[in-house]
């Protein structure tokens, strides 16, 4: 499958997620690693360029380990100190386990059932999963131009994902978990929406 180039470069990634989120882009990665205390193991899912590690979580003394399908992405953890694998998340195996297992920006990869991640990631989570999940796609605009872009530059690797969560369908699938849920809240202003669930 075609990885689209913002997959392809770290620089060019980390441009075009600081264009999405403008004034905001470290508000995401800073509610992740406010949840996240000194010492703790951590598995980051999709990890991208490891952004959330080393800048937010590698002077906490967090045990990082990241997934994800991109091999230079992989390489930028080994680089920042962190362990990294180069893992197809779609696969039934079952997830390293950690205190948390976080995943940001990504969920919508796994549509139309991202069920069984979830199931998987609460079963290798030792305290908390944290999804922290886009609302405000441009993928789903209603200008074609602009929605066919955000489908088309969003291929990790895994083939281009034409569907996205809102607010109203990411509460609906959350429902499955409200048990389990402790915290939700918008986050990055309103762009993404934050959940913790215990284990």
């Amino acid at each position: 499958m075609g990885t689209s180039l913002i997959y392809r470069n770290r620089i060019v990634y980390e441009l075009a997620m600081r264009g999405l989120y403008g004034r905001h882009y470290g508000a995401r990665y800073r509610a992740i690693a406010a949840i996240v205390p000194d010492g703790a193991s951590v598995v980051e899912l999709c990890c991208g360029p490891a952004t959330l590690y080393s800048r937010y979580l590698r002077g906490k003394s967090i045990d990082y380990m990241g997934l994800d399908l991109n091999e230079g992405f992989i390489a930028r953890v080994a680089k920042a100190g962190g362990r990294g694998a180069v893992r197809d998340l779609h696969s039934d195996s079952p997830l390293p386990e950690a205190d948390y297992l976080v995943m940001q920006a990504s969920l919508y990869h796994f549509l139309p059932e991202p069920g069984p991640l979830i199931d998987r990631m609460l079963a290798a989570a030792g305290k908390q999963v944290i999804i922290a999940e886009p609302i405000r796609n441009l993928a789903s605009s209603d200008n074609r131009v602009l929605a066919a872009l955000g489908q088309r530059f969003t291929d990790a690797g895994d083939g281009a994902q034409a569907h996205r969560f809102t607010e109203a369908t990411l509460d609906e699938f959350f429902r499955d978990y409200e048990s389990r849920v402790v915290e939700r809240s918008l986050i990055a202003g309103g762009r993404e929406k934050l959940f913790v669930l215990s284990v």
